[in-house]
Formats: structure tokens, sequence, C-alpha cells
């Protein structure tokens, strides 16, 4: 069965449409990386998978209507916004009460396991906390809930490097054990590429591209080619090019890279510069007609 399954999903904002006509299916045990610009409806799409906001068409979450039974759906989600919204005057003892009392699935004698390997006291309030123990306490609480749907919404939003790498990483390492379902977006693609199984790229409300890692990897190519290659690399139609110290770096769709390799070093595009070539790019939208994850 499909964890998240929307078919001509829509929402509009009086003449501002949010989400236009959405496809998406999301299997069980993956980990969806919802990627796109400020506007593209990430936030919006969030919304109405998480029952917080009516919408048009069908979506159906966990097997159920998130606007017409979200109570019964909230014991198997669990969400997490940015870490800056724990209160700063509560303690870390009462981050535990509250989620305790929130969530019926939350293990309090696991989270504090985790919260024994850090520097964080019980008795400490958030406003004691460093960004990087703020962190820790947050993924404290999402690991000791056992929900069958975590949704993140830029969940290390002003962290630094290496306190976001450590949270993407013990969130794969002790939490994801391929019977949940991950969701999570934000504007930091290259940090969580590593950990995800599916990738959906939303551009005005739409999805431009929608794929598998592994079908991914193997549509896509970028070469950077040599100068006197460049003119023939061309005749392959790239989605994109861009000029990096004197060299063209292209990126194709569904080229064989055997055709390519005469022409320069061929590899595989990172999702950062894939997701430039078809929403942020000059060709936008060229060769990439939304499809299901």
């Amino acid at each position: 069965m499909a964890c998240i399954e929307a078919r001509g999903l829509r929402k509009a904002y009086r003449q501002t449409v949010a989400l236009g006509g959405v496809d998406l299916t999301v299997e069980e045990g993956r980990i969806l990386g919802l990627i796109g610009p400020n506007g593209a409806g990430k936030s919006t799409l969030l919304q109405a998978i998480l029952g917080l906001t009516p919408f048009e068409g069908s979506l159906t979450v966990l097997g159920r209507d998130p606007w017409t039974q979200r109570d019964a759906l909230m014991a198997d989600v669990c969400f997490i916004a940015d870490v800056a919204v724990l209160p700063r005057w509560m303690r870390v003892w009462q981050a535990l009460d509250y989620v305790a009392g929130v969530h019926p699935r939350f293990d309090r004698g696991k989270a504090e396991g985790f919260l024994r390997k850090t520097e964080i006291r019980p008795t400490s309030r958030v406003r004691e906390l460093s960004k990087g123990m703020v962190a820790q306490l947050h993924l404290a609480l999402v690991m000791a809930v056992d929900a069958r749907l975590l949704v993140l919404d830029e969940p290390t939003l002003g962290l630094d490097l290496l306190y976001r790498k450590a949270f993407y990483d013990s969130l794969l390492n002790d939490y994801f054990d391929q019977s949940r379902t991950i969701v999570v977006s934000t504007h930091q693609v290259d940090e969580i590429e590593h950990i995800l199984t599916d990738v959906v790229f939303l551009s005005r409300g739409r999805i431009v591209l929608g794929a598998s890692l592994e079908a991914f990897e193997g549509r896509y190519v970028e070469l950077v080619a040599n100068p006197d290659n460049a003119a023939t690399a061309r005749t392959f139609g790239p989605i994109h090019e861009r000029r990096l110290f004197g060299r063209s770096l292209m990126i194709f769709d569904g080229v064989d890279r055997a055709r390519l390799a005469p022409l320069g070093e061929v590899r595989t595009p990172g999702l950062a510069d894939l997701f430039v070539a078809v929403v942020g790019g000059p060709n936008e939208g060229v060769r990439a007609e939304g499809a299901a994850a």
C-alpha cells in the first residue's frame, strides 16, 4: 500500500494557485526529498498531507483522508518543523512531558536514553542550549516516536554544517528502518542527497521532476565537455549548460553515457545541479514533465 497517494491535488488562495494538479505516489518505507524554491508549493503540500488545509482532488495518507480523518491519522504521523519552534522558556523535561501527552506512540525512556549520550540536562531551559543542542533535543523527540510517517519541514534551518550532517546521519542510522516513511522538505539539497530514496522537484505548484534515486542516476548524465567538443556535445540536446573554468558543463536527459564519453568527463549530476537545470536554469521545464515518485 502506498503511504501517500495524490491525484489531481489542487489548492488555491484566491487568485494564487499553490498546487496546480499534483500527482504523487510515495510508497511505504521510502525517504522522499521535497525540493523547490520559495513559493513552489512545498509547505502547502505538507499542510495537505498533515490535514492542516482543505484541498481539491484526491489525497490519502496511510489509507486515510487527512482532512476528514486527521485525528486518527495523527496517531501514526509525526511532524517536525525547524528546530527554532521549541519555546525558549520550556525545560527539557517539560518538552518530554508535552510530547508524551500529545503523541500516543512516544517512548519517553527511549528519548531519555538518547539525551543521556549528550550534554543536555533535563532541567535546562531551551534558551540555555546552543542551536546544536536544540537540534539534539529535537532529534531525541523525533526518534522516540514510533510513527509510520515522519514529516520534516526544514528541520535543520539555522544550524551549522556539522550539526546538520549529524542530524541527518542520526536520523538515518538510529530511526529509519524501512518500515517507516520519511518526507523531508529542505533547501539544503546536497546535505540530504545521501539519505534519500526518492526526490520530487516542485515549481509553481507543479511537479517538474519525480523519480527514485536509482532511476535518477540511470536517466541523467553530466558532461564536462572539452572546449573543442562543446559544439558536438550540444547536438545531443542538453537540458542545461553552464560555463566553468573555460569548459562547458552540460546535463543530458536519457542520453547514453557511452556516446558522450569521448567528448569529456562523464558523471552523474548532483541533485543541486539537476535542480538548477530543470527548475532554475534558462531551459526550465525542458524534458521535465511531472512524474510520480
